[in-house]
Order: C-alpha cells, then structure tokens, then sequence
C-alpha cells in the first residue's frame, strides 16, 4: 500500500506566532501573539491595549496603550510607545452643563528628538469666557511643552498616562478659572528620532526585499 501523500502547509500554517512586550518603562508586560511569516513583517506594526492590561487597575479599563514594534529577538517583539487615548465612552462621560470644555492640541519634541501631538482636555465648574479659554489654552501649551523638552520618550509617556503631566497641568490653570477636570486625552508619535527613524526604515525595506524575492 502507498503511503498517503502529505497535505502541502497551509499558507496560515506556516506563519509563525511571535509574543509581543510592552517596553521596560511598562514593565516588558507580554501585551499578544501575532503571526507572520517573517520577523521583518512586525517590524512598524501598531498593537492596542487597555492601561489595565498592564497595570490592572479598574480605573485605567478608560485608557488605550499603542505601540509599535521595532524590533524582534527569536519569537519576542520588542515595542515602543506610540501614544494613547481616552475612549469615547468615558470623555462623554465627563461632560457636565453649565460647565466649559476646553481642547487644546500641543505638538512638543522629547529630550530624545521624539516629536508627539498632545491633546489636553479640560473641564471648568462654571461657563469659562472666551479669554480665559484662549489663557487656559496658552498655559496649556506652555506647562506640556516643557514637560516633554525635559524628559525622554519613555519618561514622557509614563508621565503622560499615568498622571503626572495632568496633575500639572490642573495646578497651572486653576489660577485662571474654577476647574472640575483636567485630562491628557491623547498623544500620538508623529515623528520619531533619527535612531528609531532608521531602524524602521532598514527592517522594513529587508520585508519589501524578502516578499519581492518569495
């Protein structure tokens, strides 16, 4: 009798599953498996977590983490912080009549030449005026700018998530007006340093290579 002739691996079957972790400055907390059929295909990808994932605390279920991937050792990702937000759910939640909401949008660069848009929310207990608003705004910028130009990525984003940078912001623009809540609703990396910048640039033109080639 003949042996039976081998089913050829599906293209899913021969994809191999790759563990993802958060950078050190959130703990290298294993955030998923992803598949691929080559390591140069993680490379530039973004993964979304809740901050819960990492902390596992019930008040942070509100916030989502991303990251990306820039670089892999064996079948481990290493990421780095790419931004985060509050979830559409819990801004709404935050709304209150007869009180303002005040958006302000920063764009900053890091100690280490990572440049990020920042976006800061802030609640008022009563109506605010158009010129308080425009100071709040100022002040706003003014407190997130120099926050970011002194620290490093990594020292940013925890700030940025975990408080810090809020609590901040609130001492400085209460001396304008009466204020509820402040919030670092969302950042987001628009560019990052040179290093990192080529990093992606060289693991991601070796992908184009590869599939050219298969």
């Amino acid at each position: 009798m003949s042996k039976a002739a081998k089913k050829p691996r599906t293209k899913w079957g021969a994809k191999e599953w790759y563990t993802v972790v958060a950078p050190t400055y959130f703990g290298e907390k294993v955030l998923g498996s992803i598949p691929a059929n080559s390591p140069d295909q993680l490379v530039g990808r973004k993964v979304e977590v809740s901050l819960y994932d990492i902390t596992e605390d019930p008040a942070h279920y509100q916030i989502k983490l991303f990251f990306k991937i820039v670089s892999v050792e064996g079948t481990r990702t290493n990421t780095i912080f790419w931004g985060h937000e509050y979830t559409r759910d819990y801004l709404r939640s935050l709304v209150r009549r007869g009180s303002s909401k005040i958006d302000a949008i920063v764009d900053v660069s890091t100690a280490n030449n990572f440049k990020l848009r920042v976006g800061v929310v802030v609640f008022t207990r009563r109506r605010a005026s158009r010129s308080q608003k425009n100071a709040i705004r100022k002040l706003i910028a003014s407190v997130v700018t120099k926050k970011a130009s002194s620290l490093n990525l990594d020292q940013l984003a925890q700030e940025l998530v975990l408080g810090k940078v809020d609590s901040e912001v609130h001492n400085a623009v209460k001396k304008i007006h009466g204020i509820r809540r402040t919030g670092i609703r969302k950042s987001k990396v628009v560019s990052p340093s040179p290093e990192v910048s080529a990093m992606l640039s060289a693991q991601q033109a070796g992908a184009v290579q590869q599939e050219a080639a298969a």
